[in-house]
């Protein structure tokens, strides 16, 4: 198609609010547009559009068999048609098994949509030309047919070298045709899915940006419950002993009794910081933060998923609206998902703990499923424990996942001298209801680390890694940067198959330790139902255990 022509889309949409939006959205971008609210096949063969804009009502039939007409007409079965979904991932893939070439779910992102449009249509530009290129071959053939007869009975060999020559270049054509449609198809399904995710190409800037903004979380985050707690016992206790002082006997007793109390309490909490103080000395040290690295591979060709390419500073290339350009035939980077979680030593063989989401941070992710369900499937690329005061990443594999729990097992060439093993509980004779806890992880992962660096060094380690994730991360162990995070709370039940609790964490201390006030642990922590508060849960060591028999 030449350039001065405008290339025309036709809309199909009953909701007449949305049907205006997609209209005005895609005019403003220089299309040519023409909407449709009923003579379906009509209004297609007679504005012959280059791509359809389909709206999707899962009650109504009406809007799948415009699509299969589409599709099954020979005059119109190469107009791309995108579906606009109102639905979850079944009703997604209910419109690609009826032939949709993409689909787009409400609601949705303007410059998603746009960009989902120039797919298409450079899809249907392409394969234009490739039809056009097979025509000519065809073509061809067939004068080298006409050709071919006339010549001599002598020269039938040389014929028959020719017609399987054509044929070859046949058959490539076609292999090829059908490769880039699958390619241009798998990269606009799982494009949603793989922009949502972190992709680790980080430039200084964006690793300074992050982490700033992680500072200013750290510091408008409310203090620690039971700081907060103990600040307020102790000023009770004071406002308590200067009305004792003011009170003659008669009115001492009941205010005597409260003093007790909060004095009881304040002891209790003394307790419990010194337990926590004697569980941080001991086994802090023990505690790893576990970076994972994915990448993605093609189910098919065994091609990994790419960047298209790469600015000079380090970006990666993009579309007009600043959408990274991916492909399994790019030739920059390798597309990464970097994923934190917490491990910890568990035996003098360079045993760790962790859960199997952290191990196989694929496992039970409804994102990456919407990836493999498009023909990627995850890869490990590396895996590696990062120890407090040890001045480097230790490289570690998996040695078992679990079949009952969400726990893994993995193991590496430890520095033993520095890091001692921690020491488990005896199972549910080691944890009561009530009892106090400790917990130790790296919730956040490598944000919380880099908020915790001041500003000339945050400075200073951007520079020197220009923001690569593994130059970070050695960067960070280098200095000494690394160890965990410690918050207390109490159990609150305990169940066959979980414990239940108060002390804080979030995403990144997945696989943490779980501690009594014995100093063993109790629980490998997994999962929390709010951000950083609320009711987490611990799987019961004894399934961290089971791992550990032969």
């Amino acid at each position: 198609m030449e350039e001065s022509v405008r290339e025309k889309l036709l809309v199909v949409e009953s909701d007449e609010a949305l049907r205006t939006a997609v209209v005005g959205l895609l005019r403003n971008a220089g299309y040519e547009v023409a909407t449709d609210t009923g003579d379906g096949m009509n209004s297609v063969f007679a504005f012959s559009p280059d791509a359809v804009i389909l709206g999707a009502n899962p009650p109504q039939l009406d809007c799948c068999d415009l699509l299969s007409e589409i599709k099954g007409s020979e005059r119109t079965q190469n107009i791309r048609v995108i579906m606009l979904s109102p639905g979850g991932s079944a009703e997604r893939t209910r419109a690609l098994d009826l032939g949709a070439d993409d689909v787009l779910s409400l609601p949705f992102d303007p410059h998603e949509l746009l960009s989902r449009v120039r797919q298409q249509l450079r899809g249907r530009h392409h394969l234009e030309e490739l039809g056009q290129k097979t025509s000519t071959v065809e073509e061809n053939r067939n004068v080298a047919q006409q050709v071919l007869a006339a010549v001599n009975e002598e020269r039938q060999t040389f014929r028959r070298g020719g017609m399987l020559g054509i044929a070859a270049l046949l058959v490539a054509a076609i292999l090829f045709l059908g490769f880039y449609h699958r390619t241009q198809q798998q990269n606009s399904r799982v494009y949603a899915a793989i922009t949502r995710l972190q992709t680790g190409m980080l430039t200084q800037e964006k690793l300074l940006d992050r982490s700033r903004r992680a500072l200013e979380d750290v510091g408008r985050s409310p203090s620690p419950p039971g700081d907060s707690e103990k600040a307020q016992l102790q000023k009770q206790s004071q406002n308590l002993r200067s009305q004792l002082a003011t009170k003659n006997a008669d009115d001492s007793s009941a205010l005597q009794t409260q003093l007790s109390v909060v004095e009881e309490r304040l002891q209790r909490l003394e307790n419990e910081g010194k337990v926590a103080q004697t569980i941080i000395q001991s086994y802090e040290p023990s505690v790893c933060l576990l970076h994972v690295v994915v990448a993605f591979r093609d189910r098919a060709t065994g091609l990994k998923l790419h960047y298209v390419g790469i600015t000079s500073t380090g970006e990666p290339l993009t579309d007009e609206h600043n959408n990274p350009l991916l492909g399994i035939t790019g030739a920059g980077p390798e597309v990464h998902l970097d994923v934190f979680g917490t491990g910890f030593l568990i035996s003098d063989k360079g045993q760790i703990l962790t859960n199997h989401h952290v191990a196989e941070p694929w496992w039970n992710n409804d994102d990456l499923k919407e990836m493999t369900n498009q023909g990627l499937e995850p890869v490990l690329a590396g895996m590696t424990a990062y120890f407090p005061g040890v001045n480097h990443g230790v490289s570690v594999t998996t040695e078992k996942i679990s079949s009952d729990a969400d726990v893994a097992l993995l193991k590496g060439n430890i520095p033993k001298p520095q890091i001692r093993t921690v020491a488990l509980g005896d199972g549910r004779q080691s944890v009561v209801s009530g009892a106090p806890v400790v917990l130790l992880g790296y919730p956040t992962g490598l944000d919380a680390i880099l908020a915790r660096t001041g500003e000339e060094t945050l400075q200073a380690i951007a520079t020197a890694t220009k923001g690569d994730p593994n130059q970070v991360m050695e960067e960070l162990a280098g200095r000494r940067l690394i160890r965990p995070i410690v918050t207390q709370g109490h159990i609150g039940d305990v169940l066959p198959d979980r414990i239940i609790y108060d002390a804080q964490t979030t995403s990144g201390g997945s696989g943490g330790p779980l501690f009594n006030s014995e100093g063993k642990v109790v629980g490998i922590n997994f999962a929390m139902v709010r951000d950083f508060g609320g009711s987490n849960f611990a799987i019961p060591i004894d399934y961290g255990k089971s791992l550990l028999r032969p």
